[in-house]
């Protein structure tokens, strides 16, 4: 790198002068250079608005391994992608640009994945294939790809566009199980760990269940680690550690059904109550957000336990949350579950026994084991899970 070489009785001056005239290299300290003098580092693209003055004897000299500065060692990597893009951009760089330089993004192996909002200025754009390549080798990338909106086609199918290598396929581990999965068809959500953890931790051995949206989201594949597994899938996902089998149709086959979709997954209720056994039943882990209405404090009230009759009616007893969570880090939502909150459950308790009795022709009743807050979704809105036991009532 380019550098100014003097005696060390004006590196001092020098260095304050370079500084103000915004033209020092920070990345790199100051480093000794023969004849007794230091080298001070500069920022080659600026070298034409070099303007010395003459009491200061110095001379244009290159370093062939600078040694990069404490400050240098401490920057984040959002902060070394914005150096290099400077860089790269020298007199066009403008404060505008830098609101599209992502401070976040998801890493796969080799494949990072920016956010939609990231670089999508027309002066980005004219740069064409050195922009991705400076990024990814900024940040120790082999590929890039790029979310986009996800799709409303009844799937949330992700849109991400590959914007440096040959394909999106990568693998990730998560909680112990191995995902091969390719990102310009499938979403992974990291943001979902409690609830991945927590269906790990239910007792599900000799179970069998059905996943119904396997693939679009990967909170269900947890449960294979404990019990059997038959799930419908997209074929953009595998999980090889886990035993999964394909089936178009399913029927009268389940304990457990996973419905994780949101914001809702009420399209597939007549589908899950259909796999559950018609001789036995199971549970109902159904996904879904709910609107909660701001309070002054969070409202407590007792978790309520909520068996729905062929009659549909309810008895109620006591419970309690067991994971509080937090809105946004700015929200304690409580350790007790949300009047809005109970109020879907039991209105959802009600429906899927309604739609059991229709299916499959006898007696059910559905009875509320427990309300997951997973996460906030939006202000307001919290994305939740109803484990539901539904079991057929004997004559």
């Amino acid at each position: 790198i380019p550098a100014l070489a003097t005696e060390l009785r004006f590196a001092q001056r020098l260095r304050e002068h370079l500084e103000q005239e915004q033209l020092l290299d920070g990345r790199y300290r100051l480093q000794e250079v023969p004849r007794g003098r230091v080298a001070l580092p500069m920022l080659e693209e600026k070298l034409d608005q070099l303007r010395l003055p003459q009491e200061m004897p110095c001379e244009l000299v290159q370093i062939q391994d600078p040694v990069p500065s404490r400050a240098a060692r401490r920057r984040t990597p959002a902060q070394k992608l914005q150096d290099e893009l400077r860089r790269l951009l020298g007199e066009s760089w403008s404060e505008e640009l830098a609101h599209d330089v992502p401070r976040a993004w998801q890493r796969h192996g080799d494949l990072v994945l920016l956010s939609e909002d990231s670089f999508r200025a027309a002066s980005w754009q004219k740069l064409g294939p050195v922009l991705w390549e400076t990024v990814a080798s900024a940040l120790g990338a082999q590929r890039l790809a790029r979310r986009g909106r996800v799709l409303p086609d009844g799937m949330r199918s992700p849109s991400v566009t590959l914007l440096l290598g040959q394909d999106g396929w990568v693998e990730h581990v998560d909680n112990g199980i191995r995902y091969t999965f390719d990102v310009t068809k499938c979403m992974f959500s990291p943001g979902n760990i409690t609830e991945k953890l927590r269906v790990a931790s239910l007792s599900c051995s000799g179970e069998v269940l059905v996943d119904l949206y396997a693939g679009n989201k990967d909170s269900g594949v947890g449960f294979g680690r404990a019990g059997r597994q038959r799930a419908v899938m997209q074929p953009h996902m595998v999980s090889p550690s886990s035993p999964l089998s394909f089936q178009l149709e399913l029927r009268d086959v389940a304990d457990r059904v996973n419905l994780g979709l949101i914001p809702s997954s009420e399209e597939g209720w007549p589908v899950a109550c259909c796999v559950l056994k018609k001789g036995t039943g199971g549970v109902l882990h159904i996904h879904h957000n709910v609107e909660t209405l701001p309070t002054p404090a969070p409202t407590q009230i007792p978790v309520l336990r909520a068996e729905q009759g062929s009659a549909g009616e309810a008895s109620l007893s006591d419970g309690e949350a067991q994971h509080p969570t937090e809105d946004s880090g700015k929200e304690r939502l409580g350790a007790r579950i949300r009047p809005e909150w109970q109020r879907w459950a039991e209105a959802t308790a009600a429906r899927i026994q309604g739609l059991l009795v229709e299916l499959h022709g006898q007696p059910w009743r559905t009875s509320i084991l427990h309300i997951e807050a997973v996460k906030s979704y939006a202000p307001h809105v919290h994305h939740l899970v109803l484990d539901l036991e539904c079991r057929p009532t004997l004559p």
